[in-house]
C-alpha cells in the first residue's frame, strides 16, 4: 500500500516567522507543520541544497555506525534549527548532518539524536524531526534505536528489523479526526531491500513503553504476550508521524541488552552503549547500502 500523502503544503506553510514563540512546538496554537517548514527552510540555508532524500534518525548505540554511511558535506547544531533541542541522552550528538549517498548525487540527513517522550517537551517535539525531514523533501526515513531483546537467540548487538509494532504511550502524534492507515507501517519493500543486503537480519515486532524506566520483568511479559519482540522507548510515534506526512519507514533495532526478566543482570544505559561499539561497523555497512538502495 501506498503511503499516505504528505498533506497539502498549503494548509501550514503560511505565516512561518523567525519568533521563538513562532517555534514553541508546546504551544497548542502553534502550527507543528508550519516550524517543519521553518525548520526545513534552515536547513537548506545552511546545507546549500534544495532537497535531501532519505532521513536517518541515530538512536542510541547506532552513532557510531552512522559515521559510515557516506562524507558528512555540511553539519548544523540542532539548536539553530527551529524547533530542535541539544542531545538529552549520552551518546547521542546534539547535531544534524547532510550526507552524500554514495556517488549517487543525492543526500541524507542525518538526525544524530531524536526527542524521547519521556523528555516531557509534549509528542510533537517527539515527531518534529520526521515532520522536517518530510518538509525538508525526503520519501523515507530509516528510524533506528538501542532495545531490550525478548528472544534469547538475538544476543546483545544483534540488529532486527521492524516489521510492526506495539505504541504502549497512551498517546499519538495525530491531532483532530487524523485517520491514518498503519497496516504495512514498516515498508515490506524497504525490509526486503534491508534483507538482500544482510539475509541473516530477523524481524520482530517493537514494542514502545514510554519510559525513561526501564521497563519491569512484568512488564516485559506482558509485552510478549501482545506478541512483543522487542521493548524501548522510541521509534513507534515518529513512525506513525512518518506515514501521516508519506514518507517510507524502515525501523531497525540494535539488541543492546536482553530485557528485564530474560537478563540476569541489572539494566544500564552503559550497556547499551557498549553494544552499539561492538556492533558499528555491521550497522554501519548496513546502513550504508540499505539508503543507496533507497
Amino acid at each position: 500500500m501506498t503511503p499516505a500523502r504528505h498533506p497539502p503544503r498549503h494548509r501550514y506553510a503560511a505565516r512561518v516567522t523567525d519568533s521563538a514563540a513562532a517555534h514553541d512546538l508546546t504551544d497548542p496554537a502553534v502550527d507543528p507543520f508550519a516550524v517543519a517548514e521553518a525548520a526545513a527552510a534552515v536547513i537548506r540555508e545552511r546545507t546549500g541544497v534544495e532537497r535531501h532524500d532519505v532521513a536517518l534518525v541515530l538512536g542510541s548505540g547506532w552513532g557510531q555506525a552512522g559515521d559510515l554511511v557516506g562524507e558528512t558535506l555540511a553539519t548544523i547544531e540542532n539548536t539553530d534549527v527551529p524547533g530542535f533541542a541539544a542531545a538529552a541522552v549520552h551518546g547521542h550528538t546534539g547535531t544534524m548532518r547532510s550526507v552524500a549517498i554514495g556517488d549517487t548525487g543525492r543526500r541524507a540527513l542525518v538526525y544524530g539524536t531524536r526527542t524521547h517522550f519521556y523528555e516531557g517537551r509534549g509528542v510533537r517535539s517527539v515527531v518534529h524531526g520526521v515532520r522536517t525531514a518530510a518538509a525538508a523533501g525526503c520519501s523515507a526515513v530509516v528510524l533506528t534505536n538501542g532495545c531490550g531483546g525478548l528472544r534469547p537467540e538475538w544476543t546483545p548487538g544483534t540488529p532486527v528489523l521492524i516489521s510492526d509494532h506495539l505504541n504502549l504511550t497512551g498517546a499519538t502524534p495525530l491531532e483532530g479526526a487524523t485517520f491514518v492507515d498503519l497496516t504495512d507501517l514498516y515498508s515490506p519493500r524497504l525490509r526486503a531491500a534491508a534483507q538482500e543486503v544482510d539475509p541473516t537480519l530477523d524481524e520482530g515486532v517493537y514494542t514502545q513503553f514510554r519510559g525513561p524506566q526501564y521497563e519491569t520483568p512484568a512488564e516485559v511479559r506482558m509485552a510478549k504476550v501482545l506478541g512483543g519482540d522487542l521493548v524501548g522507548m522510541s521509534t513507534a510515534l515518529e513512525a506513525i508521524a512518518a506515514r501521516h506526512v508519506g514518507l517510507e519507514v524502515l525501523g531497525i533495532s540494535l539488541v543492546t541488552n536482553a530485557a528485564a526478566g530474560i537478563s540476569p543482570d541489572p539494566l544500564s544505559h552503559e550497556e547499551v552503549i557498549e553494544a552499539g561499539k561492538a556492533a558499528a561497523d555491521r550497522c554501519g555497512r548496513l546502513l550504508a547500502t540499505v539508503v543507496e538502495r533507497i
